[in-house]
């Protein structure tokens, strides 16, 4: 167990450095959601006033859950970037060679997704609230937001890693990239569910992130959030790509790491 405490930790420390002192990593991991959140509670508030149009909260909070499961999301497909980077410049080859436990390492993988994720959705949370966000929840509220942050962020990184592990190598970044923005943007960004029509509201109905998604808003706007349907959603998202990440593990440990 000690061992296995090292191994994540270095895992960890490392990603996290790499993170916080190179700029080309940083810099994108803020931005990229900033962009998306001025952009869109910025150039589309408009929307905010078509009939229909019912919650509470405001256009600008209503974004505002959007931007933070992404950033969470991209946390963790960032973070498969980086497992993809480590194998190519071999850093993980080495590591895998000298970790009695393996999974150690992707559990330090995924601290470092928590603590990318942590530090953007800070960024984030402090631009909305001081560009005029209102928050109508109470201390529960804001646990159950941001423990669904903190579940996509494992989701996402745990599916990412899955992808990383198997074709370890950066030219797997869209692999990793696509499937989670194509899941994001499907979902009811925009507007509520209920004012999307065709095949779109149809793809949103079925679509995984979408209770995870309205939970966040009930949560923001201090409504009576779904956690019936939310909760076996987000455990099933874990598992299932906790499985994925395993067997990927599994992977590069049988082609020698």
């Amino acid at each position: 167990m000690r061992r296995f405490g090292q191994v994540t930790g270095a895992v960890w420390w490392r990603a996290t450095h790499t993170f916080l002192t190179n700029p080309q990593f940083l810099l994108p991991s803020i931005m990229f959601p900033l962009f998306f959140f001025t952009a869109f509670a910025g150039g589309l508030s408009s929307l905010g006033d078509v009939p229909g149009f019912d919650f509470p909260s405001g256009y600008t909070a209503f974004q505002f859950c959007f931007v933070l499961l992404q950033a969470s999301a991209f946390g963790g497909v960032f973070t498969g970037f980086g497992i993809a980077s480590d194998f190519e410049n071999g850093f993980a080859r080495r590591l895998m060679l000298g970790a009695p436990n393996r999974t150690a390492i992707l559990v330090g993988y995924l601290l470092t997704a928590l603590t990318r994720a942590a530090i953007v959705l800070c960024v984030v949370t402090i631009v909305a609230l001081l560009g005029g966000m209102a928050f109508d929840g109470g201390p529960l509220d804001v646990f159950g937001m941001l423990a669904l942050a903190v579940i996509v962020s494992l989701a996402a990184t745990l599916f990412a890693a899955g992808v990383a592990l198997r074709a370890r190598t950066i030219q797997a970044g869209p692999a990793m990239q696509m499937p989670v923005f194509l899941a994001l943007f499907l979902a009811p960004v925009y507007v509520p569910l209920d004012l999307l029509s065709g095949w779109v509201q149809t793809v949103a109905r079925f679509n995984p992130v979408t209770p995870l998604m309205e939970a966040t808003r009930a949560f923001v706007s201090g409504g009576d959030a779904d956690i019936a349907l939310a909760a076996p959603v987000a455990a099933g998202l874990v598992l299932l790509f906790a499985a994925w990440a395993l067997r990927g593990l599994r992977r590069a440990e049988a082609a020698g790491g």
